[in-house]
């Protein structure tokens, strides 16, 4: 019976972006390990060190598969193993590598055949006497005898990876899966318009991935609009907030400006007004956020009212850089990756938003500043914006 000491449980995190970083990348790393720290508070125990161009985050057996599925949100990352650590044996290292080709065939089982496999073996450890190469044919061995599984270099069902580090060795099958992109931190802070809609809580991933980190507003227009759209939005930003990627949502009511701007004439040019005001109201939210960019889910030419003219016409008004991830998007794939990020299935909840009441049948598609203006000039436009600021209510959704 063999002496080895009980192994303990370790996510091997690895990232790709920041390498390409130069000076500015311990700053890249700094905000990353905080947000895998971030990622895994509440777990027992759990310890998070960045040895030599790799995240390791130490967790209890039981909390391996939460921690992972955490970890795996982590904007920046590109992916992950569980791995064991064991100490820098070939006893103690081909026991690991049994137990993890043992423990992925089960996984995935090969419905007439044995699942084929192939040793990856790293010597970042010098002093260790067995070179990659070699130890990565006797490990082969080992597990080979011990399974009866049949070795495959290049098509192999289960990838078992084997690094030796001064620490000890570690020891995994397979990897999962990261988002990629930017640390969430790193490109400052934005404040996404959220609606509960499918395309803008998508727009907000793809801005986290660039780095940003969010906080949301969102227009409520009671009572045409009812309160399970408030819901569906808060649910969708508590998705977003499981990516690390947003902080809280701010929600405005908008029923009297929508209302004064209909009965002031906005006829066609109902929803790129709309929008104006939305686009104001964010900026006074975003400086008190200190966000120094809007993020919306604009999409050119999905709908009538999103044309480049009336693009221009609404963010004429803001005093930010207006970002728009999903611009030469279609809906096939926004639709592909609300599904994948979690959003879908809340996004498709049947609840309006606010910039469905009052549409006229054929809206603008060419509106021109001057036109807009026209029409706020018969309103208070600043004391409306301020008036909708003022009953502004927060939630933190983290």
């Amino acid at each position: 019976m063999s002496s080895t000491p009980a192994p303990a449980s370790l996510l091997l995190c690895r990232y790709g972006e920041l390498f390409l970083k130069s000076g500015n990348r311990p700053v890249f790393e700094r905000m990353l390990v905080n947000n895998v720290r971030a990622a895994v508070a509440g777990l027992a125990g759990a310890r998070v060190e960045s040895p030599h161009g790799r995240i390791v985050v130490h967790v209890s057996d039981a909390d391996a598969d939460e921690a992972a599925a955490r970890v795996s949100r982590v904007f920046g990352l590109v992916s992950l193993s569980v791995a064991r650590v064991v100490p820098a044996t070939l006893d103690a290292i081909g026991e690991a590598a049994i137990a993890a080709a043992r423990a992925g065939a089960e996984r995935r089982p090969r419905a007439g055949r044995a699942a084929t496999f192939r040793i990856d073996a790293r010597r970042s450890d010098k002093t260790f006497p067995v070179p990659s190469m070699e130890l990565a044919k006797e490990i082969g061995a080992r597990v080979h005898v011990a399974l009866g599984l049949p070795v495959d270099l290049h098509t192999a069902d289960l990838h078992v990876g084997v690094e030796v580090t001064k620490r000890g060795a570690y020891v995994y099958e397979g990897t999962r899966p990261a988002p990629g992109g930017l640390p969430v931190g790193v490109s400052g802070r934005g404040l996404l318009l959220l609606s509960g809609g499918i395309d803008s809580p998508v727009a907000g991933w793809l801005a986290a991935k660039r780095g940003l980190a969010l906080d949301s507003i969102y227009f409520h227009s009671p009572p045409f609009i009812g309160e399970k759209s408030k819901d569906k939005v808060v649910s969708l930003a508590r998705i977003l907030a499981k990516w690390g990627a947003l902080r809280s949502v701010t929600v405005v009511p908008f029923t009297e400006i929508q209302k004064k701007l209909r009965d002031g004439g906005a006829g066609d040019l109902s929803v790129v007004l709309y929008r104006r005001m939305m686009m104001r109201i964010a900026d006074v939210v975003a400086d008190d956020l200190g966000s120094a960019a809007l993020v919306t889910g604009e999409n050119l030419g999905q709908v009538a009212s999103q044309t480049v003219e009336n693009m221009t016409a609404i963010q004429a008004v803001s005093r930010r850089v207006v970002l728009r991830p999903l611009t030469t998007y279609d809906k096939t794939e926004t639709t592909d990756l609300a599904r994948k990020i979690g959003t879908f299935e809340t996004s498709i909840l049947p609840f309006d938003d606010c910039c469905s009441l009052f549409v006229p049948r054929h809206p603008a598609t060419r509106a021109r500043v001057q036109d807009a203006e026209k029409i706020e000039a018969e309103l208070d436009v600043a004391g409306e914006v301020a008036a909708a600021v003022a009953g502004a209510e927060r939630m933190m959704v983290v």
